[in-house]
């Protein structure tokens, strides 16, 4: 049996990959999945509507990345902050990963920003609104991540303004925390983050504010997309802080690592990708970087399809994946967003995705994918 997609005809798979069953937590690698959220779909909503939520499966999606290893990064980007998940939401989607990752044994890490601030703001404006985040994520038992703000982007003047705010924000609080420098590819708002939009200066200055702070940061997160970049970066790095790899193009290498170290992960590819990630990590457990290489790099054309310009709008083909793999009955996104890519890079994302055996059952992808078809009048 073949399906006409809109760029030629593809015969499915008629089984799923091999990848090991579920397991325990990994241990050569810290890796967490940048988890989506999963809309109501029944919910009288509109684009610019307070995020309506299906809470049931949001929170089954999460079980389905511990049982395989994972930790989970709850309520980042991945999740559609500031892109219809709004900060109520995403304080409520905390709480509730919060709590279902203890009943579940999982590792959960959550995203405090300034998203609650709706207009322009001044530096203690966006100190308050990280501090308030910050409260709600440590109060939650969860690990904060210090997400890059665009109220912080808009309302700093210089290098200094940065270090001035986050080294406030660490020396508050109870814990270590994971920095995260979200690159403007994935938020044209970030543009100039740090302070400078030369990636060197800038680059300095996000060091500096590690290196201030001994024992406040357990690592930093780094969405840039350049590899050469990040393993320099992470040359430079205290003793005993990670580099937690966000770059959705180049994984694999920057994972297995070279001979001056190796990234850790944090990434919303692994939202889509969990089996094939903990079947990965597992053989670096085992010291087979071989291995590790042989499951994960197949996977990264699929990658580079789902985070193509404009990079920002992954979280469609991510949640479109979740609905071919059988983990919610639908595809509507919060924002109205499985609207922002075309029917041709969606049903390049289900080849790409069904070649790799993602789907659990290839006969219900394939059924999914031909409804889709249906809906965009393509006869198939």
């Amino acid at each position: 049996m073949t399906i006409r997609l809109p760029h030629g005809t593809y015969e499915p798979r008629t089984e799923p990959a091999p990848f090991g069953p579920p397991g325990a937590p990994l241990t050569s690698r810290t890796v967490f999945a940048a988890a989506h959220v999963v809309a109501d779909p029944y919910a009288d909503v509109s684009p610019d509507s307070p995020a309506a939520v299906d809470w049931d499966a949001t929170l089954a999606f999460r079980r389905h990345l511990w049982a395989h290893g994972l930790g989970v990064a709850e309520a980042m980007d991945t999740a559609q902050r500031g892109m219809g998940l709004d900060w109520a939401s995403a304080a409520e989607l905390i709480r509730r990963s919060a709590a279902e990752a203890k009943a579940a044994g999982g590792r959960i890490a959550a995203g405090a920003g300034t998203d609650q601030l709706t207009g322009p703001a001044d530096l203690a404006g966006v100190r308050a609104a990280y501090e308030e985040q910050l409260a709600l994520v440590e109060e939650s038992g969860a690990q904060p991540v210090l997400m890059a703000s665009r109220a912080l982007a808009a309302a700093a003047g210089s290098p200094d303004d940065y270090l001035a705010v986050y080294g406030h924000l660490l020396r508050q609080c109870s814990g270590p925390v994971i920095l995260h420098w979200l690159g403007p590819m994935f938020d044209p708002a970030l543009e100039g983050y740090w302070g400078s939009a030369d990636l060197d200066t800038a680059t300095d200055t996000f060091l500096k504010v590690v290196a201030e702070h001994p024992g406040r940061v357990d690592g930093v997160k780094v969405s840039l997309l350049d590899a050469r970049r990040e393993a320099e970066l992470r040359r430079r790095l205290p003793d005993g802080v990670r580099c937690y790899t966000g770059d959705d193009f180049h994984y694999p290498e920057l994972i297995a690592g070279d001979d001056h170290g190796f990234s850790h992960a944090l990434l919303g590819v692994f939202d889509p990708l969990a089996p094939p990630a903990a079947e990965a990590v597992r053989r670096l457990d085992a010291g087979d970087t071989a291995g590790f290489r042989a499951v994960l790099d197949p996977t990264v054309a699929l990658a580079r399809h789902l985070f193509a310009a404009p990079t920002r709008y992954y979280k469609t083909g991510v949640v479109f994946l979740a609905w071919l793999a059988g983990h919610q009955d639908h595809f509507t996104m919060v924002g109205g967003l499985q609207s922002a890519r075309s029917l041709p890079h969606l049903a390049r994302a289900y080849e790409l995705a069904d070649g790799l055996g993602l789907f659990p059952d290839p006969a219900l992808a394939e059924a999914r994918m031909k409804s889709l078809l249906t809906v965009y009048g393509v006869d198939r």
